[in-house]
């Protein structure tokens, strides 16, 4: 029997808890690797869900006591004892026909950590759809007005061109603000990008220049939404704008290895690199905070391997750096 392999399949099945559509499997497992003659797994409510033989008279009664004692239980042959997620009470594990406190105490610790991890994959998850509507809403009022102003100042003397930028402007702001899921692809992301950037050619004129490119080969790769337009907009907002004279950001795309690499890279002002450190942290100037929630969600989808790098200096430049692998699991377009 394969206790390692079953003990790792208890905590794929319960990482939605002990009412998720995996607990009936978890329970399976279990008592499999109890030997035990029958399993139940009781929720906060008391609702059992019960493996193999009948479930014997008393179990409910049983659960009851468990849940209001949150100590272990003993009725004839079946044991029960308490499951815990952190600090919290969680629910109740019952064996009957247990082969001893030992192998019952093991495996009420499988349990407890399955559901720990579950209720910490929550967590995080709900964090990053958090800082993603957050990102959703961070559209800089001063682009808004500026990109506006320009384009009421071309109705008369350039329809056409007021036209086209109208459009642009619609573009982007659907984009930003769709209510659409967690993942686009790398084609979606330069589209927006592409947009964004006419609008602020416009209204900063000969001051921004941009050079966009990317590899036709990782157009479809899945992106997490909104990675790559935040750290656009800091290249020319704290980059671009405070300089003097004209500027250049270039945006680029493509495959290496087995990874996508895109780079957003400017010659503006740049920055102390303790401050970048800063903001990827969190904790530096508030009008940055594109760069932290970018940071965060691609550890949180890819790994601690993934996350931005920063290269800059005070006035040289500023090379911003985001690497996810070409295809992912459970990461798809929507």
């Amino acid at each position: 029997m394969d206790t390692l392999g079953d003990a790792r399949a208890i905590v794929r099945d319960l990482k939605e808890g002990i009412s998720g559509p995996g607990a009936r499997s978890a329970a399976r497992r279990l008592r499999r690797l109890l030997g035990a003659s029958g399993l139940g797994l009781a929720d906060l409510t008391g609702a059992l869900l019960w493996s193999g033989r009948s479930r014997p008279e008393g179990v409910g009664e049983l659960v009851e006591r468990v849940l209001q004692t949150e100590a272990p239980a003993q009725a004839s042959a079946s044991s029960a004892v308490p499951l815990h997620a952190g600090d919290e009470l969680a629910g109740v594990l019952v064996v009957v026909d247990a082969p001893g406190r030992g192998a019952l105490d093991e495996a009420a610790a499988w349990v407890a950590d399955a559901l720990e991890r579950g209720r910490l994959e929550a967590s995080a998850e709900r964090a990053a759809q958090a800082e993603l509507r957050a990102l959703r809403a961070e559209i800089s009022p001063h682009f808004v007005y500026n990109a506006l102003t320009v384009i009421a100042s071309l109705v008369r003397s350039e329809p056409d061109r007021a036209r086209e930028l109208m459009l642009d402007f619609a573009d982007y702001t659907r984009y930003s603000l769709a209510r659409r899921g967690d993942y686009t692809t790398v084609s979606d992301e330069f589209h927006a990008i592409e947009t964004y950037l006419a609008l602020q050619r416009a209204v900063l004129g000969e001051r921004l220049r941009v050079q966009v490119r990317v590899a036709p080969e990782v157009l479809g790769v899945a992106v997490p939404y909104l990675v790559v337009q935040p750290l656009v907009e800091n290249a020319i907002r704290h980059g671009i704008e405070p300089r003097s004279g004209a500027g250049l950001v270039q945006v680029s795309g493509e495959a290496q290895g087995n990874d996508c690499v895109i780079t957003v890279e400017d010659d503006g002002v740049g920055m102390d690199p303790g401050l970048a450190r800063d903001l990827l942290s969190g904790r530096g100037r508030t009008d940055s905070v594109g760069l932290s929630n970018v940071d965060r969600r691609l550890r949180h989808v890819y790994g601690p391997w993934y996350g931005l790098v920063v290269e800059t200096a005070v006035n040289a430049g500023t090379r911003v750096v985001v690497r996810v692998p070409l295809f992912q699991p459970g990461v798809m377009p929507s």
